[in-house]
């Protein structure tokens, strides 16, 4: 499982490089003469993987910002019903996500989509961040089912 987390970690921590890249490489060529085409549109593919995936790491590592203003002067029992009720609200909010984009990229499949000028196929960004999502509920009910970290 950890070598797993790594190769997610660093996937996004590519793909979020890869977006940094593109864009400086793209800001040079327009003030030389040299324009990157379709740097925009790589840059949304490298900001989808790096996004989506980070979403996934935060929520496995528990680590999503969280205001602890009320739940910090509860007692332990409020807490932990607390934190199950919390995820279960998170994968329902996914899965409403999920639901949305699953119903586009079924919608859109066979349209054959693709960016204007590098010919980004969007429905294997939609696939990507689809499956994503679905990581990303799994999660969350895991931890509503077994409660806070020890």
């Amino acid at each position: 499982m950890k070598a797993l987390r790594t190769a997610v970690t660093l996937t996004g921590g590519i793909a979020l490089l890869a977006a940094t890249g593109i864009d400086t490489i793209s800001v040079i060529g327009r003030h030389v003469g040299l324009p990157f085409r379709g740097s925009i549109e790589l840059v949304q593919v490298a900001v989808l993987v790096a996004g989506t995936l980070a979403l996934l790491v935060a929520t496995v590592d528990r680590s999503h910002a969280k205001v602890h203003l009320l739940v910090d002067r509860m007692n332990e029992p409020a807490r932990a019903m607390l934190d199950r009720v919390s995820a279960l609200l998170g994968a329902l909010f996914f899965a409403a996500l999920l639901a949305g984009a699953a119903w586009l990229m079924a919608d859109l499949w066979g349209g054959h989509e693709e960016s204007e000028v590098v010919g980004v196929p969007w429905r294997w960004m939609r696939l990507f961040a689809n499956v994503v999502f679905l990581a990303i509920i799994l999660a969350l009910l895991g931890q509503a089912v077994r409660g806070r970290k020890p």
